[in-house]
């Protein structure tokens, strides 16, 4: 039999994780990997702990080279060449060499795509300035590096995921840090009430932040330059690092009149297919059907990406006998200083882009036995379906423990679990790990008292405005983070003080945490009073002005 002739056009998570799916299905298969960049798998998600030192040995993160690729699955890798067309009915490739330009047609019998996506440099004015750069590649990457070095401040357009990062790295650095964002939160793809503990640790660090304005365009003073901001204001800095997002690199797929979503992803089935016969896409390339809400959905993520390469793999190997990609829900998270935040699922914002119902509540918890040392606070936003209870999403901020309750989340999300199960899922319970009642179980009891009409509840303080609070913490809780307009009446003492609160009118109650409101509110209602508890309490609201 013929050898199989597989091309990969990009290496990096999609196209290096199918290039040795497909060697261990056939070790007769002609497998090339096309990249235009000098190399072929590295470790992007590290590149800007390389930058703050935190990685220092910069071959960590070169996953492979071209060579070892070569020794240890037989690939021809071929870099520095960039694939300009292709031709699906010939099932043909054409390559450019990056180095003098020289062209060429290689053959395939199944060909996959994993081109990534590149950096947003919108068309402002000064985007050109050789001091505004972006993060992709270990290039990119060895640039910033250097400059960084030569700088005392640096201004970073984009608080999202890699822009926090970055801020963080350079303050680590020792550098003056300015963060813009257009959006007025930072983390944009969580809800702004989860994100408030981040932006409160940027400031105690020192990043200088920018939040709801945009960039108008940038200026150069003196070799140096300037980023214009919409609300007038003027950055004038050492360096410039644009983080505002990517766009798929679908020209090539485009051209060859594969369909394409909305904004430019190529459109895959389950088994990362296109519309195009023996043509897969895998990685930020691509949009995949969407496993929370339907339709499909864009998730530039390392760990989709690598298994969407499989699965490429393996249909090519095995046709419908194949595991299908189930999709991703986007579990992500990040480090800001001591502080940690993620979400798995579905946002608020995202669920009211879909026109979809859902409720929400939001809990608070200790990372483990709050009487064993060490314990921090975990803030655990949870979002279901009021249909059916089933889990939609859920965010979490805190210190130590975060990432353990996003990733027991994201598997609730995929098991289709409901916030019945949540408050019966069992945790592995010692105090140094974690609590007789973990912070997941609270957010279900929570949200099934909600369901069943045992708790009447606002989101923040914000809802209560103009209406009678009642403080039910110890008094010198009250005294040290005060609840403007509230009247403290410790729990204990509650009952007999109910003469004091007006009964014609909704009371809200509100503690430290959200647990003790809670308590309050029974008690309350219990008696007659219209009472609502403030879910996440005092420790989770907005910071007043000046603050």
């Amino acid at each position: 039999m013929k050898a199989i002739r597989i091309v990969i056009i990009g290496g990096v998570a999609g196209g290096a994780s199918a290039a040795a799916r497909a060697r261990r299905h056939s070790e007769s298969a002609r497998i090339t990997v096309i990249e235009r960049g000098p190399d072929v798998s590295f470790a992007n998600c590290g590149l800007p702990y390389h930058i703050g030192g935190e990685i220092e040995d910069r071959g960590e993160l070169a996953l492979q080279t071209p060579e070892s690729l070569r020794q240890l699955l037989n690939l021809e890798v071929i870099t520095l060449t960039e694939a300009i067309a292709i031709d699906p009915q010939a099932r043909q490739v054409t390559l450019r060499s990056v180095a003098d330009g020289s062209e060429s047609v290689i053959g395939y019998d199944e060909l996959i795509l994993s081109p990534g996506a590149s950096p947003l440099r919108p068309p402002l004015p000064g985007i050109d300035h050789d001091k505004i750069l972006t993060l992709r590649n270990l290039q990119d990457m060895d640039r910033i590096k250097a400059e960084v070095e030569k700088v005392d401040s640096v201004a970073v357009i984009g608080a999202g995921f890699i822009g926090l990062e970055m801020a963080e790295q350079l303050i680590r650095l020792g550098k003056k840090v300015s963060l813009v964002e257009l959006l007025p939160q930072v983390l944009p793809q969580l809800d702004a009430e989860v994100v408030r503990p981040l932006q409160r640790e940027l400031v105690a660090q020192g990043v200088e932040l920018f939040l709801g304005d945009g960039i108008d365009g940038f200026e150069d003073r003196n070799g140096r330059p300037a980023a214009l901001l919409k609300s007038g204001r003027v950055l004038e800095t050492g360096l410039v690092l644009l983080s505002i997002g990517v766009r798929p690199e679908s020209t090539l797929g485009r051209e060859a009149g594969i369909e394409l979503g909305p904004r430019g992803h190529i459109r895959v089935d389950a088994y990362q297919r296109t519309s195009a016969p023996h043509v897969y896409a895998v990685g930020d390339v691509c949009e995949s059907p969407d496993p929370l809400l339907g339709g499909h959905v864009a998730i530039a993520l390392g760990g989709p990406a690598n298994r969407q390469g499989r699965t490429a793999a393996d249909h090519i190997f095995l046709g419908e006998r194949a595991l299908p990609f189930r999709g991703s829900i986007g579990t992500s998270i990040v480090r800001v200083f001591g502080k940690t935040a993620g979400i798995a699922g579905a946002s608020e914002r995202r669920l009211q882009t879909a026109g979809l119902p859902y409720r929400t509540v939001t809990v608070n918890g200790p990372s483990h036995a709050s009487y064993f040392p060490g314990a921090e606070t975990i803030t655990l936003k949870l979002l279901w379906s009021p249909e059916d209870g089933r889990v939609l999403g859920a965010q979490a901020v805190g210190g130590e423990g975060v990432d353990k309750r996003l990733d027991v989340m994201a598997t609730a999300i995929h098991g289709r679990m409901t916030i019945d199960d949540l408050v019966h899922l069992e945790f592995a319970y010692a105090p140094p790990f974690n609590s007789a009642k973990d912070v997941i179980n609270t957010a279900g009891f929570a949200a099934t008292n909600l369901r069943d009409g045992l708790l009447v509840a606002v989101d923040s303080l914000a809802d209560a405005e103009g209406q009678p609070i009642i403080d039910v913490r110890p008094p010198a809780s009250a005294a040290a983070l005060p609840v403007p307009g509230a009247v403290n009446i410790p729990l204990p003492a509650l009952r007999s003080r109910l003469e004091e609160i007006d009964k014609s009118r909704p009371v809200f109650t509100v503690c430290q945490m959200g647990k003790t409101s809670y308590f309050a509110a029974r008690i309350l209602a219990n008696h007659g009073y219209d009472a609502r508890s403030i879910l996440g309490g005092a420790h989770h609201q907005a910071p007043r002005e000046g603050d």
